[in-house]
């Protein structure tokens, strides 16, 4: 069992998540595709205990501070006098009833029906909402298995529709590690159309430009992400200062230097190039210092009783 992520507090409690617990399903569902039915369980891939959350307190006092609903025209009001409303126009809504918004849920059926395949760059990121994971669920590993290959084998995503929660959702699932994952999209209209972002007039880049961009991307190309490399520096700075807090410190805002802008594009592309050419010039110096037929020292491990003798006694032997 590890345990990650603690802050000591006063007292001897020390906060902190346990891992090596087995995940628990958010909700069961059936994969479909043709007449073929496959049972999941959904899984979140987030980890809320990694995360820092903050509550509102009463200053000076502690007591954390309860919400309160308040008419502008009858002051407070109780949660059973409370109702939904549609604005139909600034400062006029329409109420609609419980039974009514009832009616209007989407009916749950817990399937998550494969209507079409496409290839997997065929979605945009930018339409992906939130993500799950999808386990097999009892009895359905061997064809949990099969649709997994399959579709990695196709190179394609399922699209879906997956009622749930009183929504109606668009998912994609594509297989992920040597399972599956599911993505629920946006809708169309739920997503902002490009041709409301002010560009302006952009002015196209000389080739002397474009040239040295290219080199510095080349520079930082990886053929391969790896996301272990990133940190949250921040959330690491806010665990600190909460635990330096907590034993009664003081907490001291860092300081923090605004970027210059750039004023002169072709100078800060060439130092850029020059900054990351930097490390690789020193090699190919180092190198060529060393004199001409010089090796590189190496160690060699000789084992015993395997055919290697000290130099005496093989030229003894020759003799």
């Amino acid at each position: 069992m590890l345990v990650h992520d603690a802050i000591d507090v006063p007292g001897g409690t020390r906060l902190a998540r346990i891992d090596g617990m087995p995940a628990r399903a958010l909700d069961t569902a059936m994969l479909s595709f043709g007449l073929v039915s496959i049972p999941v369980k959904i899984y979140t891939t987030a980890e809320p205990s990694h995360e820092v959350h903050f509550n509102l307190i009463h200053a000076g006092c502690g007591q954390r501070l309860k919400q309160q609903y308040v008419c502008p025209k009858h002051g407070a009001v109780d949660r059973d006098d409370m109702a939904k409303g549609f604005e139909l126009t600034k400062g006029n809504y329409v109420e609609l009833e419980k039974q009514e918004l009832k009616a209007l849920e989407a009916v749950a059926n817990d399937e998550v029906a494969l209507a079409e395949f496409v290839p997997a760059d065929a979605v945009d990121p930018l339409m992906i909402e939130k993500t799950y994971y999808l386990g097999p669920g009892k009895g359905g590993e061997r064809a949990y298995r099969l649709f997994r290959d399959a579709i990695a084998d196709a190179e394609l995503v399922g699209i879906a529709t997956y009622a749930a929660r009183g929504k109606q959702y668009i998912v994609m699932v594509r297989p992920f590690e040597d399972g599956l994952v599911m993505h629920q999209l946006r809708y169309p209209d739920e997503v902002k159309p490009w041709s409301e972002i002010p560009l302006g007039k952009l002015p196209a880049p000389s080739p002397s430009e474009l040239g040295l961009a290219h080199r510095v991307i080349e520079t930082l190309q990886h053929a391969t992400f790896d996301p272990s490399q990133y940190k949250d520096e921040v959330k690491a700075r806010v665990r600190k200062l909460i635990a330096e807090k907590a034993k009664g410190g003081e907490i001291v805002a860092p300081e923090h230097e605004a970027p210059a802008p750039v004023t002169d594009l072709m100078a800060a592309l060439k130092a850029s190039l020059g900054a990351e050419e930097a490390p690789q010039r020193k090699a190919r110096t180092s190198a060529a210092k060393r004199p001409h037929g010089a090796r590189t020292p190496r160690r060699t491990t000789r084992a015993r009783g395997h055919g290697t003798q000290p130099h005496a006694a093989r030229r003894h032997k020759a003799a």
